[in-house]
């Protein structure tokens, strides 16, 4: 299963790529690109709300086998459409893609505690992660080789590829429902913030979506700290060309490609720590680790635009990403203790809420590097994110202490 998310993860990192510099082409306009991108956010954004709903009446593997389909399809359709529907199966691609790839995510996430045991969920997704980062280096990397040699439909064509190979090994495997249930855990673990906090069942009378969120003592301020998160990542994302200019206007793409590289190898270093620390322990790294891993990242991206030496800027490139995955394992890890009913439902929840931070970000930054240096900009960006986890922190050590148990595993 982590060797098909791979593949179809380099299809995505990919196309994101061949497909901005397609667009652009394509229309010969910065707004159409920005559209395109906006489109395809909104419609990750639009899945997230309906995910759960979706896996309540369909199994996780049906929902990732013909997500892979569709969007290996809308590429075939892209590289097959003469060149006056060109626009359309553009939308069709961003629309299909972006919602696709949330709904995904979220069966793949939800359906984890089924597949490997509830033992054994922090070993699996710090490997899924592990593949996902892999994948995208080696799609950023290859992305400008393979568009420059052999241009945009081979790129499609290996898109579509790669989508069909993960759509083979879901059909392969034996997956089970994962989101599908009736309410009763995955998990023997509290879904709770702190442990020992008790679900209240009598929260989750209201919408499904929001009924998760109320499960547990400050597990909604935990997905609105990875909204916030999430526009934090806006920043950087969207401030690093611009200080990649500045430093070698003539090869900018050096800086970021360096940048990446090496926050992907502090990601995948980190995750064969927690791998190995979740097996001796039988422990998953829990909601301080996330805590603690927002405030070292958003700490670290806010460094790297301080205008360093470049070997200090690369030792924090690392460090930002061991911090990124800390946080992506113990947030996904956590959401995972909730009960199967409830917990496609949080997971879609938080994509939206993650997609809704960094699209707004995007439009928010974007205006603001017009008039601010990428350090004031992701300053205030990455800030925003600590604050919010300062408050989690606070909140997390309260619950701890009124109920001072042994952790969880």
């Amino acid at each position: 299963m982590v060797a098909g998310y791979a593949i179809s993860s380099y299809g995505t990192f990919l196309n994101m790529v061949a497909l901005n510099l397609f667009v652009y082409e394509t229309t010969g306009r910065a707004l159409a690109m920005g559209l395109f991108m906006a489109v395809r956010l909104a419609s990750g954004f639009a899945a997230g709300l309906t995910a759960g709903g979706l896996l309540a009446r369909f199994t996780a593997k049906s929902v990732m086998l013909w997500t892979n389909i569709a969007q290996a399809s809308v590429m075939l359709l892209l590289v097959l459409a003469p060149d006056g529907l060109r626009t359309a199966a553009l939308i069709a691609v961003s629309v299909v893609v972006g919602s696709c790839g949330t709904l995904f995510m979220v069966s793949l996430r939800s359906s984890i505690p089924e597949m490997v045991g509830e033992d054994r969920r922090s070993w699996a997704n710090s490997l899924s992660i592990t593949g996902r980062s892999l994948a995208m280096v080696a799609g950023f990397a290859s992305a400008g080789v393979v568009v420059s040699l052999v241009g945009y439909t081979a790129a499609f064509v290996v898109d579509t590829a790669t989508f069909a190979v993960c759509a083979v090994t879901v059909a392969l495997l034996p997956i089970p429902g994962g989101g599908r249930g009736d309410g009763r855990s995955g998990s023997r673990e509290k879904p709770a913030v702190a442990p020992g906090d008790e679900a209240a069942p009598a929260r989750r009378r209201g919408p499904a979506a929001l009924a998760a969120l109320a499960a547990a003592p400050g597990l909604a301020l935990m997905v609105a700290l990875r909204g916030v998160d999430a526009l934090g990542s806006s920043s950087h994302n969207a401030a690093l060309p611009v200080y990649s200019s500045g430093l070698d206007a003539s090869r900018p793409a050096v800086f970021v490609s360096a940048f990446w590289c090496l926050w992907a190898l502090g990601n995948i270093v980190v995750q064969q720590l927690i791998q190995r620390y979740a097996r001796r322990t039988g422990r998953s790294v829990g909601a301080l680790g996330f805590g603690w891993g927002t405030c070292l990242m958003s700490g670290a991206f806010i460094l790297a635009f301080a205008g360093f030496p470049l070997v200090a800027t690369a030792a924090i490139a690392l460090v930002a990403g061991a911090a990124d995955g800390l946080t992506e394992v113990s947030y996904t890890s956590h959401l995972q203790t909730l009960p199967a009913g409830l917990r496609a439902h949080a997971f879609g929840l938080s994509a939206t809420v993650e997609n809704l931070g960094f699209g707004a970000g995007m439009i928010l930054v974007a205006a603001a590097l017009d008039h601010y240096t990428p350090l004031t900009v992701v300053g205030w960006s990455h800030g925003a994110a600590l604050v919010v986890a300062a408050v989690f922190l606070i909140r997390v050590s309260g619950l701890r202490k009124a109920a001072p148990v042994p952790p969880s595993p």
